[in-house]
């Protein structure tokens, strides 16, 4: 037994001490912090840890179960994953940026009060934005901007709800919350923005392409798995939330579809995976939540598989739009053979980690008699499949020949994608290891004669209908345009609130200035002069001088009225 410390000090304090170091030694360093914060949280026992009074609270900084300890296991171990494929990198901002984007994703995921996580909560929100920033364009910094702005607004959301649950409850406990009140709604809508619901997704798409190469691995996993996670926490069980994911899973695919740039494709992939999960929290049952944690763990190794090998492809290229790629398994054949094990673990391929996840969230809609539900589950995975599972390699790697010949991707690059390839495979050969991480028994057998060729079906025929589609030229032409998404609405509505007080407003002060200097001129002519605020302004020292008699004089009849009584 070793002495612990929180999981997210390693992680924070740690990347603090990164600008100092220099050469083969950093990178050492870099390697072994998320080893060490691995080692300290396979040590910390199960309940509850550094305790800290703050007024009349307990601020707890370790609530240890088995859903934190999930989502401490694997984050460290995409910690890892991500570092290494980073670590051509001399950036150290980002480098910084991104350990401390993952520490306070644990913060929030050990926190056991509220006031705890909502600090670590808005840490996570500047970390990320850093990370956004760090890619030095136009257009990131534009999107960090509206990033950090949707995110404040949603913290503050989060913040009101926390301060009136506080006032309504008497405690700070981070536990089961639950739908009751407008603190709660509040709480809820927080949580929501940062697990990019319908029309609160917009910033999803918007920022995660601007990140940077290797930040990209940390922005596709912590924002939206820590609002899962938050969620499962407080709200499993809300009916509401089975219909929010069931959107989740359905809408992006249209978008994905007829999308050019693929990282914005694995954007809206990400909404659609993680309305799996919403929909499974909501659920609510022992299957269901199995179900969500281990499509989170699975779900964070193949998209971060898939989102590493579109950064090597852009390493390279310096391109990411579909209509200027092609070809690339002739110069970068390992890349395209990662790339295709992460797109049939997405796509739920027997024998890949989609395939022991996803379906359990499915069962647990099929045994609560939701049909409207599993089939729009059913339909999110067929559309995921044709923009993930083909989509992606087939327009990186094969489609039409960009002519591009370039190398293959940086060793450390190679090696993070080939680990994160290897679990991706053996989650889905032996998903017993996982299944045991899990927090409620698990009775469920993923390898059944019914569910194996039931999915393989479903992903043979929608491979056929994209080859007949691609065929018959019907499929819509990649094109280089911009999609319009539910944030038009409130951009356009921003503009139009700022005229509002740009025009009106301003012209409303112009002209009660104008009016009240008018007022003063006439009082100062009546009374036999020109007012100059210049000539009758009064020197400061004046007014400093009674204000302290004035202080002085009550201080003595105090002191009388004190002594007085003697």
């Amino acid at each position: 037994m070793i002495n612990t410390v929180p999981p997210a000090a390693i992680f924070i304090i740690g990347a603090l001490l990164i600008p100092l170091l220099r050469g083969r030694l950093k990178s050492i360093y870099l390697l072994l912090l998320p080893i060490v914060g691995f080692i300290n949280l396979i040590n910390i026992p199960e309940g509850t840890h550094w305790v800290i009074k703050f007024l009349d609270y307990d601020l707890v900084f370790g609530k240890v179960d088995r859903l934190s300890l999930l989502f401490g296991y694997i984050y460290h171990l995409i910690s890892f994953i991500a570092i290494l494929y980073a670590l051509h990198v001399k950036d150290d901002i980002q480098h910084v940026a991104g350990f401390v984007y993952a520490g306070s994703s644990l913060g929030v995921v050990f926190a056991g009060d509220l006031f705890s996580l909502y600090l670590f909560w808005e840490i996570m929100t500047f970390s990320a934005v850093v990370l956004v920033w760090s890619n030095r364009t136009k257009a990131s910094l534009a999107a960090g901007f509206r990033y950090l702005l949707v995110h404040v607004a949603g913290g503050l959301c989060l913040l009101a709800g926390i301060v009136l649950y506080v006032i309504n409850t008497g405690s700070i406990e981070f536990g089961y919350i639950g739908l009751k009140d407008l603190a709660t709604y509040l709480i809820f809508i927080g949580f929501g923005v940062n697990c990019a619901w319908p029309c609160l997704h917009p910033w999803l798409p918007d920022a995660y392409p601007e990140s940077t190469i290797t930040g990209a691995v940390f922005m596709w996993t912590f924002t939206t798995k820590t609002a899962v996670y938050v969620l499962a926490r407080s709200f499993p069980g809300t009916e509401a939330l089975i219909w929010i994911g069931a959107i989740m899973t359905a809408f992006p695919i249209f978008y994905a579809v007829i999308e050019n740039n693929l990282r914005r494709v694995l954007s809206y992939s990400l909404i659609n995976q993680v309305g799996f999960m919403v929909c499974g929290i909501g659920i609510g049952t022992a299957l269901s939540i199995n179900g969500t944690l281990s499509h989170v763990f699975c779900h964070i190794l193949y998209k971060g598989l898939l989102v590493m090998s579109m950064g090597a492809v852009m390493y390279r290229t310096g391109k990411i739009n579909c209509t200027d790629l092609g070809g690339l398994y002739k110069s970068m054949p390992l890349t395209c053979i990662f790339c295709i094990v992460g797109a049939a673990s997405i796509s739920g391929f027997p024998l890949f980690s989609g395939f022991i996840s996803k379906s359990m969230v499915m069962e647990a809609t099929a045994l609560g008699g939701m049909n409207i539900i599993w089939f729009l589950l059913l339909f999110a995975s067929a559309g995921v499949f044709h923009h993930a599972g083909i989509k992606i390699p087939y327009f990186a790697f094969f489609s039409h020949d960009s002519g591009i010949r370039t190398k293959e991707a940086p060793l450390n690059m190679l090696l993070a994608m080939g680990i994160a390839a290897f679990l991706c495979v053996f989650i889905g050969v032996f998903p017993g290891p996982l299944y045991s991480l899990l927090p409620y028994p698990v009775d469920f057998e993923p390898y059944t004669p019914f569910h194996v060729v039931g999915m393989s079906q479903l992903l043979f025929f929608s491979a056929l209908a994209f080859t007949l589609l691609i065929l018959s030229g019907i499929y819509p032409a990649e094109m280089r345009a911009i999609n319009l998404d539910a944030d038009w609405f409130y951009r356009k509505a921003g503009v139009a609130f700022y005229r509002f007080c740009n025009v009106p407003l301003n012209s409303f002060r112009l002209g009660a200035q104008n009016f009240l200097t008018r007022v003063v001129d006439s009082t100062a002519k009546l009374s036999g002069g020109v007012y100059d605020p210049v000539i009758h302004r009064r020197p400061m020292g004046l007014g400093i001088f009674l204000s302290l008699s004035l202080i002085f004089l009550f201080a003595l009849i105090y002191m009388i009225s004190i002594y007085g009584r003697f």
